[in-house]
């Protein structure tokens, strides 16, 4: 389970080793996947490929739910390319 407040993002990124499904349960979603800009809502859904880059953010008012799945050889925050983070994040 991910949870972004409102006007929080997860850093732009991308993995080697695994893709990722997402889920929104609540909230409106707004990702950026490659050059694509996508805004979902509640029961919408998208897949991250291997190796694209996206980024995660919340510009509702309310708290974002996503549950994430993971698939691929490495699933752990070593597979973790972080080429832009508001927090300091290497």
């Amino acid at each position: 389970m991910i949870s972004v407040n409102p006007g929080a993002a997860l850093s732009l990124q991308r993995h080697q080793y695994r893709a990722e499904h997402w889920v929104v349960l609540s909230g409106h979603a707004s990702i950026s996947r490659d050059a694509e800009h996508i805004e979902l809502g509640a029961n919408q859904s998208i897949a991250i490929a291997q190796g694209q880059l996206h980024r995660l953010s919340n510009n509702g008012m309310e708290p974002l739910l996503i549950l994430e799945v993971q698939s691929g050889d490495v699933l752990d925050e070593a597979d973790i390319e972080r080429l832009d983070d508001r927090y300091g994040r290497g």
